[in-house]
């Protein structure tokens, strides 16, 4: 079983940065590629950003490419987001979730979520 808990979220002016953490709550967390997928009202989830068990491959969804990066720190089991150059339509619920091993962009494809930190981006 893998815990996740997502921190970092908040309100925040057009143009700012935000920086999100998800701790897990796993023994082998250098084992579990990571994802960060966002979900706003009446909308799908969408892939935001993904990183591999190392951290040597990192995805990311088209609409944040050149604003945000994924990265890890496994030894504090521990996966960030940070987001820059913020816009309104950024403005979701973001979710942090683990798959074993391989990167995936899929949702479906992973087994353990957060409970997701809202974001919110002011024009």
């Amino acid at each position: 079983q893998v815990l996740l808990v997502e921190s970092g979220g908040g309100l925040v002016q057009a143009g700012g940065s935000l920086k999100l953490s998800c701790v897990a709550s796993v023994r082998s967390f250098s084992s579990y590629a990571m994802g960060w997928f966002r979900q706003d009202l009446g909308k799908e989830r969408e892939f935001v950003a993904g990183i591999n068990f190392s951290g040597g491959v990192t995805h990311y969804g088209d609409s944040v490419k050149g604003r945000f990066t994924i990265s890890r720190d496994n030894a504090k089991n521990t996966v960030y987001l940070q987001m820059n150059s913020l816009k309104p339509e950024d403005t979701a619920v973001y979710y942090c979730a683990a798959r074993l091993l391989v990167l995936r962009e899929n949702s479906d494809e992973y087994n353990y979520w957060g409970q997701g930190t809202q974001v919110t981006v002011s024009s």
